[in-house]
């Protein structure tokens, strides 16, 4: 049975020491489930060469990379790879280049969306989900950044940057790429009527370094300001 076609953003900066092994078993996943995917790695000049490992796997994998000029952020990257996606996908997506997002629940996410869904997201918070080798401080934050979301929708792992999008939801949609939470402006914004959240366990990476810091969570703050702003200001001016 045919699938949706897709095309899977995966931003990096310095990601050398485990990008071919990701892509390698990404291509794997897919071609074992009949998946009509696309990979596309958006690279911020990252000075350990990950983008000329990505060049060099075009070769032989379907996966290319977008080569940017600097380290920009991750959600103007992922904003970047979809407009360099291949026409024919219907479905745009990200993840991180780390191991943390399962990639074995990617034919369940696709599934989702052959199913009739128009967003299906990678979730750590439903029944089935969970966290493996994360400091408590990072769960509470994780928790913390959930929780203050909350009002805005429905969806359990708001902060998930793991997901899958029909194209369509995003048509006249304006994404803003502060941060690095570009699952909360797709949650919070897209026109994609049904939501799936699959469930997934969180693994920490194992190689390069995490981007949080204290930076990305004052942007989150900053982002979850606008999206609130965005939901009340025109209910003021009903008034």
């Amino acid at each position: 049975m045919a699938t949706i076609p897709f095309s899977m953003v995966i931003p990096t900066y310095n990601e050398a020491g485990g990008i071919e092994r990701l892509l390698r078993a990404i291509d794997r996943v897919c071609r074992e489930s009949h998946l009509d995917a696309e990979i596309v790695v958006v690279d911020d000049n990252s000075p350990d060469g990950t983008g000329a490992i990505v060049d060099r796997l075009a070769a032989e994998l379907p996966v290319r990379c977008v080569h940017r000029p600097g380290k920009m952020g991750l959600s103007s990257g992922v904003i970047d790879g979809w407009k360099a996606a291949r026409p024919e996908s219907r479905a745009l997506g990200a993840m991180d280049a780390d191991f943390s997002h399962d990639i074995t629940i990617l034919p369940k996410m696709v599934a989702a969306l052959d199913a009739g869904y128009g967003l299906a997201v990678g979730s750590r918070y439903v029944s089935g989900g969970g966290i493996r080798n994360w400091p408590m401080r990072r769960i509470v934050t994780s928790r913390v950044a959930c929780a203050l979301a909350r009002p805005l929708t429905r969806v359990k792992d708001i902060t998930s940057g793991y997901f899958l999008v029909r194209r369509e939801a995003l048509e006249n949609v304006t994404l803003d790429p502060i941060g690095f939470k570009i699952g909360l402006e797709v949650i919070a914004k897209a026109h994609y009527g049904k939501v799936a959240e699959i469930p997934y366990v969180f693994t920490d990476r194992t190689t390069g370094e995490s981007k949080l810091n204290q930076r990305e969570i004052f942007n989150y703050l900053k982002q979850l300001r606008k999206l609130y702003a965005a939901r009340l200001l025109p209910r003021r001016s009903v008034a």
